[in-house]
């Protein structure tokens, strides 16, 4: 896979030997950095075992916590599927301020085991099984502070210090929770329907931990990737 990569990378005249896949710009090319962020990412979010780059899609989740104070929420095994498909609205980057930001626009798919106890929007919910998130057109921006370390190589790669996030919802999100108080039809049914006719106010309330997981996971491979390729083989000076 990486032979080939760089044998295309030949072909098309790009600069970087070990991430062919990304076309580098200048910080302030904002167009240039948009367009190659989306063409890297179909190729990155699969996992570049090669390069350490862990897959973002599926992404694995193993564990996932929250408690709002009145629901407790647990969701084990989760895979997200769809990242390789999100489009990048924007992205900024300005090395001497050490910022970075991007906007992607996702529908993933979200699969595990769950368990929740409380209220949801107002209603008790109690339950433990399967389950299945589908979210579309969620709209996440990331901002990154990153600095300029030396490698294992010698060279100079970026590292991500800190970040942080927002998101919104466009389209919409369908819930379906398996064995709702313990499979009992007569109450499962009827909350099952009020999720997802009041889908916002649930994912108010269930999706910030889960987002920030997700978060997490593509910047662990965003790392990854900078941890691998030097920083000059990510730009133009």
């Amino acid at each position: 896979m990486l032979r080939y990569l760089c044998f295309l990378a030949i072909i098309l005249g790009v600069r970087s030997a070990l991430a062919p896949f990304i076309k580098p710009c200048k910080t302030g090319d904002r167009q240039c950095i948009i367009r190659s962020a989306q063409a890297a990412l179909p190729i990155v979010a699969p996992g570049i075992p090669e390069l350490n780059v862990p897959s973002m899609d599926p992404l694995r989740l193993d564990l996932v916590k929250g408690d709002t104070g009145s629901l407790k929420l647990t969701f084990k095994n989760t895979d997200v599927k769809g990242m390789k498909g999100c489009s990048v609205d924007n992205a900024k980057q300005d090395l001497v301020k050490g910022k970075a930001s991007v906007t992607i626009r996702c529908t993933v798919t979200l699969t595990g085991d769950y368990e929740l106890g409380g209220q949801l929007a107002l209603l008790p919910v109690q339950g433990q099984g399967k389950y299945t998130i589908d979210i579309r057109d969620i709209i996440i921006k990331a901002y990154t502070d990153q600095e300029t370390v030396t490698g294992a190589d010698g060279k100079p790669h970026w590292h991500i210090k800190d970040w942080r996030h927002t998101y919104q919802v466009k389209t919409s999100t369908v819930f379906h929770f398996d064995n709702l108080f313990g499979g009992n039809k007569a109450l499962g049914e009827p909350i099952q329907q009020f999720l997802n006719s009041n889908w916002r106010d649930v994912m108010n309330e269930v999706a910030p931990p889960i987002v920030y997981a997700i978060v997490e996971g593509v910047v662990k491979g965003v790392e990854a990737l900078y941890k691998a390729v030097p920083a000059e083989e990510l730009y133009i000076p």
